[in-house]
Formats: C-alpha cells, sequence, structure tokens
C-alpha cells in the first residue's frame, strides 16, 4: 500500500494567501461599488432638494 505524501504547508500557505488575497480582492470591489452608489444616491438627493424652492 502506497500512502498519499503530506501537502507541504509551504504549498498550503500559499493557496491560503492566494484565498485571502482574492476574498480581499472582491470585498474590496464590493466596498468600492457601495460607496459609489452611496455617493450618487447623495447627489442625486441634492438635485431633488435644490430643484424645489
Amino acid at each position: 500500500m502506497e500512502r498519499d505524501q503530506p501537502r507541504k504547508k509551504q504549498d498550503s500557505g500559499k493557496s491560503r494567501e492566494d484565498r485571502l488575497k482574492a476574498a480581499l480582492k472582491a470585498n474590496m470591489g464590493r466596498r468600492k461599488a457601495q460607496a459609489r452608489a452611496r455617493a450618487a444616491g447623495d447627489q442625486a438627493k441634492d438635485n431633488d432638494e435644490s430643484s424645489e424652492g
């Protein structure tokens, strides 16, 4: 019987780092999109208030 060789910690650490990097990038993208949406919503609200008068 042959055993599977255990994964090297360095390789698993690298893949973990890659996963964390990808998750961080996705999170930052979502946060930037939220900020843009809020800014656009605030700008539209300001335009509505200034046109009333």
